[in-house]
């Protein structure tokens, strides 16, 4: 059987949402507010679900210690208090939205997760 934990974290930053091959004005119309050129920012509340079988030798799915320092380290420390478009190599190219930031965020943990677990 499947157990799934959680771990949350937070982390504050700045970005624009701009596709430099629209005019100003669709960029405007389809962003609104985040589409401001001097950027703005936000309070991103992040939560990490995984999901794998309970090892019998200790009772866990993943050490929730060792999953918030990883988040800590590979996300937090490389997204907290930076401009996501200007101070990310991952936002460089690729705009900021809600769902690019969790895809790069799934990227980056998945990367360091065992196979054996699933990341959701």
């Amino acid at each position: 059987m499947n157990v799934a934990v959680f771990r949350k974290a937070h982390f504050n930053a700045a970005h624009r949402l701009h596709n430099p091959a629209w005019t100003d004005e669709r960029n405007k119309e389809v962003f609104g507010l985040c589409n401001n050129p001097n950027y703005h920012g936000h309070n991103y509340e992040l939560e990490v679900k995984v999901t794998g079988k309970i090892d019998p030798e200790t009772g866990m799915v993943v050490d929730l210690g060792w999953l918030a320092d990883l988040i800590k380290q590979e996300i937090e420390h490389r997204f907290d208090h930076k401009n996501l478009n200007i101070d990310t190599v991952e936002f460089r190219d690729l705009i900021p939205t809600a769902e690019n930031i969790a895809l790069v965020i799934w990227q980056i943990l998945r990367a360091h997760l065992p196979e054996h677990l699933e990341l959701g």
